[in-house]
């Protein structure tokens, strides 16, 4: 029910926008975010934005990652991510989190080439 796009491959310094749409009917959404998985680690919050317009931004991607929300598909958020790095290179994941459960996009891979 979460679908992701927007991953490629950017030169460091680039820019990339991913998106991220929930389809279906879920009720009572608390927050929407992107997640990053590098090998061997866990999934670690990049940013989120919770269903009042609230951001959160990680210390390593402050300054340079933007969340937001389309205001006419409030399913619907964006990661946009620039002045991007080397080691931003991941697969990123879109979490939809409800009051009920916790929805996963499929992963969306970054790689920035130095």
């Amino acid at each position: 029910q979460l679908q992701a796009s927007g991953g490629g491959l950017v030169q460091a310094g680039g820019s990339l926008t991913l998106s991220c749409a929930a389809s279906g009917t879920i009720l009572s959404i608390a927050d929407m975010g992107w997640f990053r998985q590098f090998p061997g680690s866990q999934r670690d919050l990049v940013a989120e934005i919770t269903s009042g317009g609230v951001a959160t931004v990680s210390d390593s991607v402050k300054g340079r990652f933007t969340i937001s929300r389309d205001n006419n598909a409030k399913n619907t958020v964006y990661l946009q991510m620039n002045s991007l790095k080397a080691e931003d290179t991941s697969v990123y994941y879109c979490r939809l989190r409800s009051a009920f459960r916790n929805y996963w996009g499929q992963g969306t891979l970054v790689t920035v080439s130095s």
